[in-house]
């Protein structure tokens, strides 16, 4: 069963909530813009009153009808792609992050603060993904939070400061994400009991969609030869893809929260890359890929191009949902290792 939380008890109806709600938002925009609330590089959230993945804050206001339904927010766009399989139109799916932001050390800014009091339900990955999530949440007493991971085995980090800690790139796993599309129904039936038949209707057809994509992924990477299935990226997000494919898994950084390259990590990314003559080597599109060109360039490696994993990319991109970015990145790991 999904973790299910309300963080606080639920104020009675009336003026009393909308005075508590103002004060809550307003005690933490205050300090936020006192800090400086526009999104820069290490954030990749959006400044108050930008668009969000195309869309301005209050999307589906038209004719100055307001939309109804009930609004979904996620806290990375692969979640909001996912939940938007399977709630159809009967759910406002969005995005807390923006295409491209880094996950891992997002800073709220009081736009999503305020954005969020009006949600009914936000899902979150967990595993320790969102580090910022419980300092947000603590501003949103009322609104309900589901964690999507919940039911999944984590493997652990191997090495460095996260030793032992929980791997939480799942999604990556086409069948550990049926985990996730099952948490979603049921998080979105409790919200809105009335679509369950279309829920359930919309989970079986991309649960479908992604057994699907289990076999083609697996017979794509059946075509590299033992011996150079290694997948030398710059975070090691691919663990959970790597456990079911037979790949070996190398990597500058656990996770992206802790970015920084160390001497020793280079060094033990390039004695492997030459001891098992590894022919390219990645990074992910919301890092900088400089310093696995270094590793490239010293190992004689080539860099291999960039891999999709915890955003998605724009509509016209080449990871626009979750299953074109893992065909993407399965293409892109294929020519890089063979060679063209």
């Amino acid at each position: 069963m999904p973790q299910h939380r309300r963080d606080g008890q639920r104020h009675p109806k009336g003026s009393r909530l909308h005075l508590k709600q103002a004060m809550v938002v307003a005690a933490l925009v205050v300090p936020l813009l006192s800090a400086g609330c526009t999104a820069g590089p290490q954030g990749g959230g959006w400044s108050p009153g930008t668009a969000v993945n195309g869309a301005a804050p209050g999307a589906g206001d038209t004719a100055g009808t307001v939309d109804q339904r009930p609004l979904v927010l996620t806290t990375f766009t692969i979640l909001a792609d996912m939940a938007r399989q399977v709630a159809g139109e009967r759910v406002r799916v969005e995005s807390i992050t923006r295409l491209g932001a880094e996950i891992h050390g997002y800073e709220p800014t009081p736009s999503d603060l305020k954005r969020a009091t009006g949600a009914s339900l936000v899902l979150e990955n967990g595993f320790g993904l969102e580090r910022w999530a419980q300092r947000f949440y603590a501003g949103l007493p009322d609104v309900t939070h589901v964690t999507l991971t919940e039911g999944i085995t984590p493997l652990p980090i191997a090495g460095d400061a996260y030793q032992g800690k929980p791997n939480p790139h799942a999604w990556m796993s086409p069948r550990l994400a049926k985990v996730y599309v099952e948490n979603i129904r049921r998080a979105l039936t409790r919200l809105d009991p009335a679509g369950a038949a279309t829920f359930q209707r919309n989970a079986e057809r991309y649960s479908a969609e992604l057994d699907a994509l289990d076999r083609e992924l697996r017979t794509a990477l059946a075509r590299i030869p033992p011996g150079q299935r290694v997948l030398a990226t710059c975070e090691g997000a691919f663990s959970y893809l790597a456990r079911d494919y037979g790949l070996t898994e190398a990597y500058l950084w656990p996770v992206n929260a802790e970015s920084q390259v160390t001497p020793q990590r280079m060094a033990r990314l390039i004695a492997l890359v030459k001891e098992r003559r590894v022919p390219a080597v990645f990074c992910e599109s919301t890092v900088s890929a400089e310093p696995q060109k270094q590793v490239a360039k010293q190992s004689g490696a080539r860099f291999g191009g960039v891999f999709h994993v915890d955003s998605l990319s724009l509509p016209d991109g080449p990871a626009p949902n979750l299953l074109e970015l893992q065909r993407h990145n399965v293409e892109t790991l294929q020519a890089g290792l063979a060679g063209s």
